[in-house]
């Protein structure tokens, strides 16, 4: 590899992995504030809500990735337009393949690391994002519910408090406000109780207390004395084992389901159609490549319009990556539609590849241009106008 094509090496990747890091970061931050009703709300500690909203990074880059790979070849393309460094290795004899070389090895790069995300990284932390969100649910009243608190559960429908937990699971001042039910509203105080689970569910046993019940249409509540109550908390904790749904399994996994599992059988649709789309997630990044380098490769001069050229190639790449999306989503019901993303990769290699090996420079119609350019000069005229009559 020569000089000049770890320049462009080391351009393109410095100024993928600074995008990369910034939308990442944006968008993760964004999450964070969605989702921090974590911790206000359901009493989790802040290092584990950080270790939460961080599982997600991996599903992020993998949607973000090729994005940021397109912008760093935009702005590399770009930055040797303008300072007129393409037009001088054309003029001294380099053909469009070794100016492309340092893209596509950089697009290679993108491709190991996407392919990687999409096999295992991604559903290995989404597995993990899973069962640390299912564990949460389950351990409801020995994690979330602190002594001295009233904590209202599920907007508010549930409300306990406890005076104490003892260091053998025991607690102690039990009081709990049940309104689920909008004909009857119960009130449960009990001095102590525990928690137990077996094969019927999750229950809170209450000993010594007692039980006040107002139903709606009544005047007066009902106080009901009991020695032992077991109130059920099956409906709140989930289940303990989790079901990982497509995005969650590993790529191996969907090569070939296991038939024999509820989630494949009721869903062996959308196994399929993620199994195709994380297939060909790699290959994008190598075809934004080639459709980035045919219509900004070329050397243009300062009087060619290089604005329509970068939407042009943001055109173009649109349309295959969201033929790729619309795939998977129908591909789901309809197994043909899934062909539509294999098409849509092919015609940007063929397209893209012809374009390159004849060094066309790929321009919008003349009449396009014109167009382009009275309404423009109409534009500019409207705006002066607007200046003069203000200043006069």
């Amino acid at each position: 590899m020569g000089s000049i094509e770890r320049y462009i090496v080391r351009t393109t990747l410095g100024a993928f992995v600074l995008i990369l890091f910034s939308l990442t970061s944006m968008i993760w931050v964004a999450h964070v504030l969605k989702e921090f009703d974590i911790v206000t709300n359901q009493g989790q500690t802040v290092l584990l809500f950080v270790a939460i909203t961080l599982l997600l990074v991996p599903a992020l880059v993998l949607v973000i990735a090729p994005l940021a790979f397109i912008v760093a070849t935009a702005y590399t393309l770009n930055k040797l337009n303008t300072d007129s460094e393409i037009i001088v290795m054309n003029a001294a004899g380099m053909s469009p393949w070794r100016i492309f070389r340092p893209f596509l090895i950089v697009a290679l790069i993108v491709a190991v690391l996407v392919g990687t995300i999409a096999a295992y990284l991604s559903p290995r932390c989404l597995r993990e994002l899973r069962t640390v969100l299912t564990r949460v649910r389950a351990d409801m009243l020995t994690n979330i519910i602190q002594p001295g608190r009233f904590t209202p559960l599920y907007g508010g429908a549930l409300t306990f408090h406890l005076r104490e937990r003892r260091p053998n699971g025991e607690l102690i001042g039990i009081f709990v406000d049940d309104r689920r039910d909008a004909n009857e509203h119960a009130t449960f105080l009990a001095e102590r109780g525990q928690i137990t689970e077996n094969e019927s569910g999750t229950f809170l046993i209450l000993e010594h207390g007692s039980v006040q019940r107002q139903e709606a249409k009544q005047r007066d509540p009902t106080i009901v004395l009991f020695e032992r109550y077991a109130f059920d908390l099956t409906q709140f904790t989930g289940s303990a084992t989790p079901t990982f749904n497509a995005t969650e399994r590993y790529w191996w996994d969907l090569i070939r389901p296991d038939l024999e599992d509820p989630y494949v059988r009721a869903n062996q649709g959308r196994i399929r159609a993620e199994f195709h789309d994380r297939l060909i997630a790699p290959f994008y990044p190598v075809a934004f490549a080639v459709i980035a380098f045919a219509i900004l490769g070329p050397p243009r001069t300062s009087r060619q319009s290089r604005a329509l050229s970068m939407f042009m190639a943001v055109l173009a790449i649109a349309t295959i990556r969201l033929s790729g999306f619309a795939s998977a989503v129908f591909g789901a019901r309809t197994p043909a539609a899934l062909a539509l993303m294999y098409v849509g990769l092919g015609l940007a290699f063929v397209i893209g590849l012809a374009l390159i090996s004849r060094g066309t420079i790929v321009e919008p119609p003349a009449s396009v241009v014109s167009a382009l350019n009275a309404l423009q000069a109409r534009f500019a005229r409207s705006i002066a106008r607007g200046v003069t009559e203000r200043s006069a």
